[in-house]
């Protein structure tokens, strides 16, 4: 065997596993061995001479396509049939016949003469065998091959071959294989197992797995791509008409009590759910009844979390609840009902915790309303920290109400307000714990990179030391998004026994689900009892986005502030690059400029709208309303500053933005360091500092040297201890020899240089010393090395200096420049000023003192807010009674000031005039805004308000409103269960996953790594010139505010223009690109941001017609809708007992032919029809068929409402041209009638695919009458298999958390749950079944006289199980001290 051939069969081996036997495995190895043996051989042989190798045996090479053929005589094979040497090639530069194919050797690489009909062979150099490529291969003829030319090595008349089979080529309908013989290539039809090879006549033999497994069946047509089904698709993956998204509340199983004075309304996705039977007895009931201090909703809240609170959790803590009503509804009461409920029980301590320590006042109004005036209420900031029952303070029971700073406030003894609260409590509490507010805990898991917040951890902790007590949370806005619910560890969400081991697995859940996961979380609470969420009827309130342009005054003055900021970068670019190593780092000080950055162009926003601020209050003031304007930013600290450094009298108002640009520079601004002046040196010390750095100066005495003697050792040692000493030269009065003449002196004869130390005569110097002083004294040499040293070093302290002059003249010239600037004032000051001044205007705000117009008009003054007769602390609730009591018409509240204020148009109060509620500045965050929004919609109000949020036309602006969009999406989903439940800010919310994508898009469009996906505003996509230099301005102007760094003018592709890279971190940072944006002039920023939202619709459309949209709850509407069969239960809670249940609902969408012609016939009476009104048909057929639509002119010029035989009107409208690129209209009635009806029939049995759509019967793509799965009740406990079970499957769209709402035709039972894909029901019913098939939950109950690490629960078994009784069952959980005790009770 050849060892070339070994070689290239191992080649085939490796990529063919099944081609060798084990026999012929072992012989590979050898051959193997033998083959490099040989190889090395070869190639020793070629280095010693250049003649070509000895030819090989030509031998046959295997096919690219190979399977284990067997001989049918498998012991002894029949030998091969004797070969004829073939014709070789010939090098490419050799004479060949014509016809020849030249081909590469694929071991040398030399180009090769082919002859025709050859397809086997070995190169005539390397000797290697080969064969033609499949696609080179040609069918063989009969004629005789003609003579070619080899290399020296290969005979030049070989004789002829005999004509070998005629090839038929490779047929693509069967297999080919190579014969275990000949190695000829056959075809071999596909199942035929055994046969004989026409070439050699062996029979052979197939190893079908193995072909089976390498050569796969055909693969089945392609099916061909429907794109009106993709369309019909994408409809109902958005889902049928929006329903009403607010339902009126009322309570569902619970008849006690009055009716709520006011419209209360909930979410139509939580109106859906069921909330649990109560089986709690109120003992304040009958009370409640005669008092009417109550309502229906709040008496509902009590008995819910009364019932809630005899449950625990596995773990072993007591369930909490959840309150989540709006601002408005009376949370404040509800919690004073429930402690008056407890203390009828016998738990007569209670924690109150709130935000602000005045609304202990409002604590004790509603627990005086509910009837519980004697239940004692204490402040916490007035009592000492020592124990609060203790004989000195004496509080042995009642309320005590803090604030969450005094929760993790300590003594200066280390004692904490914490550990005395919990030494009050003592370990068994089981009162109340009531978090009001308690979305200021809602910091305890952070995002990445920060810390959490010592009021979430200390909310945390309390918890945990008091695990009997019974929690109540209190928000509107308690989990504004999942992050925020970190704290809530008593509503049993995750932790032991659920679905999620800890909180970050919940929170990934959630975030992986989308907006439709949250949604589901408030259901599930709702489900299990422990949440209730209501809010007032927005009815009657009016939302709208006012846009306040800014005028050429203002644009003029952005415009320079902009380029003043550009400019100050770069001089402090420049600055900081005179600051030596030893410096800190200069990361610090852009923090602080981009920091002071972004608070300046927020400031010239608030003031950008302060004209209009002022011109809707005059107008609503005309129209008999009154005005409440909200902002955050009071200005103070800038105020307080001024008013420090040049009094309380000033010219005019404080400029917020220049105080704040002034302080930057002077603090941040970075100098040299201020050389020193000289210090008072001789020139001795300095002289002597210089010469100290010489080597190889030796001081010492030498002697007179006249005639060499030994010394004695007397004499020795003295010479040692004097040379080594050179002070000892001082005290020495033995000659000495002088340094310039070498003659020898008396040595207090001569003068000794103080710095090199020489001693000379003074005679000897030029001129000659006359006398010889005491003094110090320098030789010449040292003191003209000493004055150069100076005069450098003077040299040195000058540049130094001027340098240090130089950058205190640019900051001086940088604080003069700010000063001169044109800036607005602070826009507080501003808007009460216009509007009539502190006597016409409330503030309810956080500061101490303003700055007031004098009475002349001339200049302002500072003063304190408050009067005489009140106090600091009670001047907010002065100012808000002013109001309220219509002496003062207009209101300017601040986050800080107005926690629990009421401003509505109370019924009580004087002042009932209409609200019109303006935002100066939008909080930061959505609980923020929410908070500020309630305080002007509440309970008890005469009239709805009026809210006007407002923006300027900046695009850069948009990031605020970014922020709080994005959390009131968020909120509403997951407070209320739905997304369209808060104000419309949709529009504004660019913080999204679409707007990182949209961003990364435009950086790499604007850097040139990509093409920019759409035309930039004021481009032109026939001129690219102008799209080029929109690029190069965008490109300078992201240069300017940081975002593309490393940038070098002419550096780039082309020469004069600017390069740079943006860094990854700021490539998906939405954020940091909208603030920076402030940042650039009104024309630059508005064209960029304008590219920013282009490229946003444009990648939210795409995933819209994917199907990748995540749109939150869909409603899904059908002409009929109904339930089939009886819900089954998959899973029961053993806590509070709910259920999670799957429904299985029949829909028939059509439209049938009457309806869709008389909808027709009536607009076209009507008038209301349109040219393009009419029934139109598919250009292209699909499976034979057309398709066939009623188009309607839509709800915008060029759009259009569509309506299908199959699937009836669609939610998306279609825009014209599509409809003409797509569609043909039909003239003829009989013909639309005709397609119409037969559609409408076709689709009650098969999807728009086709009988043989590759789901089958599980796709609804389409399909008239079609079966539909919804999992209501409790998703949470069974995250897991639902997730598992939507991974399989086959489409993406069924692969994402869809929830939808429907409502059956029939009865009017209406479901909100998880849309569950036809092909993924058994797995989720067979994975999810729990409990139901074994055991009934009777209840639970938790004996207070055991310990309290046994948990007992109680079992009632079915039916099935027959009668019995199982004895008492202790099971060892996973935590050591937990263990839980089965009271199984079996009966018929």
């Amino acid at each position: 065997m050849s060892y070339r051939w070994i070689g290239f069969t191992k080649f085939f081996h490796e990529n063919n596993p099944f081609f060798f036997t084990s026999s012929s495995r072992a012989a590979l190895f050898a051959g193997e061995q033998e083959g490099k043996v040989a190889e090395r051989q070869r190639n020793r042989s070629l280095r010693r001479s250049d003649s070509p190798p000895p030819q090989t045996p030509n031998l046959s090479i295997p096919s690219f396509r190979h399977a284990r053929i067997h001989s049918t005589q498998f012991m002894s094979v029949p030998p091969s049939l004797p070969q004829q040497p073939r014709p070789g090639p010939t090098p490419g530069g050799a004479a060949t016949a014509a016809g020849a194919t030249k081909i590469r050797c694929a071991g040398c690489r030399l180009i090769l003469n082919v002859a025709v009909g050859l397809t086997e062979f070995v190169c005539p150099a390397c000797q290697l065998p080969q064969m033609l490529p499949p696609e080179l291969l040609l069918p063989r003829t009969n004629t005789p091959l003609p003579q070619t030319t080899a290399s020296s090595s290969i005979p030049n008349n070989p004789p002829p071959l005999p004509p070998p089979p005629q090839p038929h080529g490779i047929d693509p309908s069967k297999i080919q294989l190579p014969c275990a013989n000949c190695k000829s290539i056959l075809n071999v039809p596909h199942g035929l197992s055994r046969f004989k090879c026409p070439q050699c006549g062996v029979d052979l033999a197939v190893d079908v797995s193995t072909v089976n497994q390498f050569f796969p069946r055909p693969p089945l047509p392609v099916e061909e791509v429907n794109e009106v089904a993709i369309d019909v698709e994408r409809e109902e993956q958005e889902g049928g008409l929006a329903g009403e998204t607010f339902m009126d509340y009322r309570p569902a199983k619970l008849s006690v009590g009055r009716p709520h004075p006011d419209p209360i309304v909930e979410t139509s996705s939580l109106s859906a759910v069921q909330p649990p039977d109560p089986t709690y007895k109120l003992n304040i009931e009958n009370e409640l009844e005669t008092s009417n201090a109550l309502s229906c909703l709040q008496i509902e809240t009590l008995v819910y979390a009364c019932q809630r609170h005899l449950q625990h959790l596995p773990n072993g803590s007591r369930a909490g609840f959840f309150i989540g009503d709006g601002a408005g509804v009376g949370k404040g009461r509800t919690i004073a009902g429930l402690i008056w409920e407890n203390w009828q029980c016998g738990r007569k301590k209670a924690l109150w915790i709130s935000v602000g320590s005045d609304l202990k006042f409002d604590a004790r109004r509603d627990l005086d309303d509910v009837g519980a005036m004697c239940v004692e209420v204490h402040a916490l900031n007035k009592l000492p920290y020592s124990k609060l029952d203790s004989k000195s303070v004496g509080i042995k029971e009642g309320v005590v109400f803090l604030t969450y700073n005094s929760l993790i406030a300590s003594s200066e003894r280390g004692r904490s307000r914490l550990q005395q609260l919990v030494q009050w409590c003592g370990l068994s509490f089981d009162g109340l714990v009531l978090f009001d507010e308690c979305h200021k805990a809602k910091n305890l898991v952070p995002e990445a990179g920060s810390k959490p917040t010592r009021t979430g951890e200390a909310v945390l902790e309390i918890q945990a030391k008091l695990p009997e007590a019974r929690v109540v949370y209190c928000s509107a806005t308690g989990a504004s998004e999942p992050r925020n619910m970190g704290y809530m560890v008593r509503l049993g969400l995750w932790g032991f026994g659920t679905s999620f081991p800890d909180f970050r697995e919940f929170l990934g859940a959630l975030e992986k689900g989308g907006v439709g996961a949250l949604e589901l979380v408030a259901m599930d609470m709702k489900a299990r009892g422990m949440f209730v969420c209501r809010t007032l009827s927005y009815k009657g309130a009016e939302f709208e986005v006012v846009e306040a342009p800014l005028d050429a005054k203002m644009t003029k003055m952005y415009t320079k502030a902009a380029e003043f900021w550009a400019e100050l970068r770069v001089e402090l670019l420049s600055a900081s690059a005179f600051l030596t190593e030893d410096k800190p780092n200069s990361s610090q000080l852009w923090r602080l400029y981009w920091a002071g950055h972004q608070r300046f162009f927020r400031h010239m926003c608030m003031s950008a709208k302060v004209p209009t601020v002022v011109e809707l209050s005059k107008q609503a003031l005309a129209e008999n309303k009154s005005v409440v304007v909200g902002l955050q930013s009071t200005g103070e600290a800038r105020t307080e500053e001024a008013v420090t450094k040049h009094g309380p009298e000033l010219d005019d108002f404080v400029s917020g933005p220049r105080e704040l640009l002034l302080k930057f520079v002077e603090e941040n601004y970075p100098l040299p360091e201020k050389p020193e002046s000289l210090p008072a040196e001789d020139v001795k010390k300095i002289s002597r500092k210089r010469h100290s750095t010489r080597h190889g100066v030796s001081f010492g005495r030498v002697r007179k040297v006249t005639k060499w003697q030994p010394a004695s050792e007397e004499e020795s040692d003295d010479y040692s201890k004097s040379g080594s000493d050179p002070e000892s030269n001082e005290s020495d009065d033995e000659f000495q020899i002088c340094d310039m003449c070498s003659g020898e002196g008396d040595r207090k004869q001569m003068l000794r240089c103080s710095c090199c130390g020489k001693l000379v005569h003074p005679e000897c110097l030029d001129p000659p010393v006359i006398y010889i002083t005491y003094e110090e004294w320098t030789c010449s040499s040292c003191k003209q090395k000493t004055d150069e040293y100076l005069l450098a070093r003077k040299a040195y302290m000058e540049e130094l200096t001027k340098r240090y002059e130089g950058a205190v003249e640019r900051k001086m010239k940088i604080l003069e420049i700010i000063r001169s600037l044109d800036l607005p004032n602070n826009p507080l000051d501003d808007i009460i000023d216009q509007l009539g001044g502190p006597g016409s205007v409330a503030e309810i705000t956080g500061r101490r003192g303003m700055l007031v117009r004098a009475s002349c008009g001339k200049g302002v003054t500072y003063q304190a807010r408050n009067a005489k007769d009140i106090s600091l602390e009670m001047v907010n609730m002065h100012e808000k009674q002013l109001f309220m009591d219509g002496k003062k018409l207009i209101a300017i509240i601040s986050d800080a000031g107005s926690a629990g204020v009421s401003l509505q148009a109370d019924k009580r109060a004087i002042n009932q005039r209409r609200r019109v509620h303006l935002t100066l500045e939008l909080p930061w965050s959505a609980d923020r805004a929410i908070q500020q929004f309630g305080r002007t919609h509440r309970s008890n109000q005469a009239s709805a308000p009026e809210y006007r949020l407002l923006f300027t036309n900046l695009g850069g602006e948009r990031r605020f409103a970014s922020i709080v969009a994005k959390r009131l999406e968020s909120l509403g989903a997951l407070t209320q269960g739905d997304r369209r439940a808060g104000p419309s800010l949709s529009a504004y919310n660019y913080d999204s996953s679409y707007g990182k994508k949209a961003l990364m898009v435009m950086y790499k469009g604007i850097l040139e790594q990509e093409s920019l996906p759409v035309v930039p505003p004021g481009c032109s996509a026939k001129n690219p010139e102008t799209i080029a230099e929109f690029i190069c301005t965008a490109k300078a102007a992201l240069v300017s505010v940081g975002i593309v760094r490393d940038s070098l003018l002419g550096n780039g592709k082309e020469p004069g223009k600017p390069s740079g890279h943006i860094v990854d971190s700021d490539m998906h940072d939405v954020g940091r690109f909208l603030n920076r944006l402030l940042g650039l002039p009104p024309e630059i920023q508005n064209k960029v941001f304008e590219l920013f939202t282009s490229i946003l619709d444009l990648i939210i459309q795409n995933a819209r017609t994917e199907g990748n949209l995540d749109s939150g709850i869909a409603d899904i509407k059908a002409k009929i809708i109904e339930l089939q069969g009886k819900p089954k239960t998959v899973f029961v809670d053993q806590v509070s007992g709910a259920s999670t249940v799957l429904f299985s609902f029949t829909l028939d969408r059509g439209v049938t032919w009457e309806f869709a012609s008389t909808l027709l016939e009536e607009r076209r009476k009507g008038g209301l029809a349109s040219t393009y009104d009419g029934f139109y048909e598919s250009r292209r057929e699909w499976l034979g068929r057309s398709h066939f639509l009623l188009a309607c002119e839509g709800s915008i010029s060029g759009m259009l409402k569509i309506i299908r035989p199959a699937s009836g009107e669609a939610t998306r409208e279609m825009p014209l041209p599509e409809l003409k690129s797509k569609y043909k209209k039909i003239p003829s009635l009989e013909k639309a009638r005709g397609g119409w009806e037969d559609e409408y029939e076709v689709s009650s049995r098969q999807c728009m695919h086709g009988p043989k759509c590759k789901l089958g019967h599980y796709c609804t793509v389409g399909r008239r009458i079609q079966e539909l799965n919804v999992l209501g009740g409790l998703i949470l406990p069974i995250w897991t298999e639902i997730e598992k079970a939507l991974s399989k499957q086959e489409r993406q769209s069924y692969k994402r958390i869809r929830v939808v709402r429907i409502e059956t035709t029939t009865e009017n039972q209406r479901i909100v749950g998880l849309l569950i894909p036809n092909a993924a029901v058994e797995t989720v019913h067979t994975h999810s079944t729990f409990h139901k098939d074994d055991f009934s939950v009777s209840g639970w109950r938790r004996l207070s006289n055991q310990d309290p690490s046994e948990l007992f629960w109680t079992y009632q078994a079915c039916e099935a199980f027959g009668a019995a009784i199982m004895s008492v069952d202790v099971i060892q959980m996973c935590s050591p001290n937990i263990k839980v005790v089965f009271r199984t009770n079996l009966m018929m």
